[in-house]
């Protein structure tokens, strides 16, 4: 089965690659990706997945659904479409959409006796929105077993746990005055934003060894002979323990109130999106692994034990979920790269759609095939939730 599973997949290369590359060649941005989602959707709809556009409040998401008999197990399948301004397709977001369908079409297309139903989300904006966040809320993925991701990396390998965050943008709002005739009329919003930044640097000293901080100046406060009124920072708060995270984030809190109370002005805090941390499912990496293997994936690697925020963290805190990488690239280039947008289009790139469409679909294989596998899936991310929440 696995052979004719694979063979499904290799079936739509020439299909499959043709999308990747004209994606890549029309980089779409910030939930505008509508040549992309329309590509990927008319596809679906050519082989007999129901289409439903708009989900989730972003016009260019999307859910493609199948099914198979009933009562079997509800396999998704998420993918990504955007790009980077000013870069284009360095992360390699235009292999996504189509490796994705390449799984969910050799699935539908294998002649697997087993009940099934498959579900593909298209998710955009994922490097600047983090959109799965806000479709989490508006009902999304709520319906699935599991959840599989594909990404371009250096290695091929999977992940184990990912940092939970929250942004925040910050303003203080001062009076303006001349620094040098008139200091005492004035209330400094720069003042308080340097008190902000120092409180950050003394908490430091205070927090548990995996928390990570961050601050940047987002707007100038002006000339030098002004007392600043307005002064705006952006600030990240990670960890990977989203409950550790929400304690060190009433901590920075505090902090930017004190900075007011002692520079003497207004503030006001603007919370980002809230990125969670994964909760691990060893045996969806293994599954995956296995059949990236099996499928003649290149450079295969250990799993990634810590990584950066993604959205598909908090797919992760619901739902157990796994992404395969594989690699298109050297070992140890960067993502959001120059090197990753030069290899998008190469053989590499092509074949790396491919391994990511059957390791997918061998892992779902198994998981329909296999009689409590999915239970075992269930129970185990049972467990590391209570770990690593």
């Amino acid at each position: 089965m696995k052979e004719q599973l694979f063979g499904a997949v290799e079936a739509q290369r020439d299909n499959l690659t043709a999308m990747a590359d004209k994606i890549f060649d029309h980089p779409e941005y910030e939930g505008e990706e509508v040549m992309a989602s329309g590509l990927l959707t008319d596809y679906l709809k050519d082989n007999d997945f129901e289409v439903e556009m708009g989900v989730g409040g972003f016009k260019t998401a999307f859910r493609a659904v199948y099914e198979h008999g009933t009562g079997g197990p509800v396999i998704g399948i998420l993918c990504e479409y955007d790009a980077l301004k000013g870069l284009g397709h360095g992360c390699g977001h235009h292999m996504q959409g189509p490796s994705c369908l390449g799984a969910a079409i050799a699935l539908k297309n294998a002649g697997l006796k087993e009940p099934f139903k498959l579900v593909v989300y298209g998710t955009p904006a994922e490097e600047t929105l983090g959109s799965k966040c806000e479709m989490i809320k508006n009902g999304c993925f709520k319906e699935l077993d599991v959840a599989f991701m594909m990404h371009g990396a250096p290695n091929t390998c999977t992940d184990v746990k990912c940092l939970a965050q929250n942004s925040y943008t910050v303003t203080f709002k001062g009076k303006r005055a001349h620094a040098a005739l008139a200091p005492d009329k004035g209330k400094s919003a720069f003042d308080a934003l340097l008190v902000a930044f120092n409180g950050v640097e003394f908490l430091r000293e205070h927090v548990p060894d995996d928390v990570r901080m961050h601050y940047t100046v987002e707007e100038l406060p002006g000339p030098a002979n002004v007392v600043p009124a307005k002064a705006v920072g952006d600030f990240s708060i990670r960890s990977f323990s989203k409950t550790t995270l929400e304690q060190v984030s009433e901590r920075f809190l505090d902090i930017v109130k004190g900075a007011a109370l002692i520079a003497g002005v207004a503030y006001e805090v603007e919370k980002g999106t809230t990125f969670f941390n994964k909760i691990p499912v060893l045996l969806l990496n293994d599954l995956l692994m296995d059949n990236a293997k099996l499928a003649g994936a290149p450079q295969l690697a250990p799993p990634r034990e810590k990584t950066g925020s993604t959205d598909f963290g908090n797919v992760m805190y619901e739902i157990p979920g796994s992404c395969i990488r594989v690699a298109f690239v050297p070992d140890g280039t960067a993502s959001h790269s120059q090197e990753y947008v030069d290899a998008g289009k190469s053989d590499a790139a092509h074949n790396c759609i491919i391994y990511g469409a059957k390791a997918i679909a061998g892992a779902s294989y198994d998981l329909i095939a296999t009689k409590g596998l999915m239970d075992k899936v269930k129970a185990e991310f049972a467990e590391s939730k209570k770990k690593n929440a």
